[in-house]
């Protein structure tokens, strides 16, 4: 056994014979920059998004910004509604308000829904405007055309139009028969 210790030896001491001892000075790890980290999960993550956008049909009328109308009278049902919201009724007749003062679109409105009842029409549009042209305050026909909707009989239920419509400068309003 001593044999083939001393032929290991020997070996080994030719193996290292090119080899020298680095001075104490001498840091082997800081030779060279280190990498920069690589936020792997946050890049699954992104990775994942985009192709669930790609996979997915998204529904507009499913995002909710904040600025939609949406009333609907007690017994309304839920399918009415999603088939309002999606624009899944005709519209059978339309009022645009733009350019009208308050008191003179209360009156348009009043009319439109009145003749539509008569007309036994069930489903129109009110287009409201987004209120891109009154200052900081707002779009104020639209936030009327909330309340005054809510007050009326005749109205069993109105959502914000689908973006192809007007968005959230219209309104789809279902009639009592």
């Amino acid at each position: 056994m001593s044999d083939e210790n001393d032929e290991d030896r020997r070996l080994f001491r030719e193996a290292m014979a090119d080899v020298r001892r680095l001075r104490d000075q001498q840091h082997v790890a800081g030779d060279w920059p280190r990498p920069k980290p690589v936020p792997k999960q946050r890049a699954a993550d992104e990775a994942a998004v985009v192709s669930e956008l790609l996979v997915h049909d998204i529904d507009p009328v499913t995002m909710e910004t904040g600025e939609e109308l949406l009333f609907a009278r007690p017994g309304v049902q839920r399918r009415v509604m999603r088939k309002l919201r999606r624009g899944q009724y005709t519209v059978q007749d339309e009022l645009d308000l733009h350019g009208m003062t308050v008191p003179v679109a209360r009156d348009a409105v009043q009319q439109f829904i009145a003749e539509s009842r008569a007309l036994d029409r069930r489903c129109v549009r009110i287009i409201h405007g987004k209120g891109n042209r009154s200052s900081n305050r707002g779009p104020v026909l639209k936030g009327k055309l909330d309340r005054w909707l809510r007050q009326w009989d005749e109205i069993i239920a109105f959502s914000s139009a689908r973006p192809i419509d007007g968005g959230t400068g219209a309104v789809y309003v279902l009639l009592r028969a």
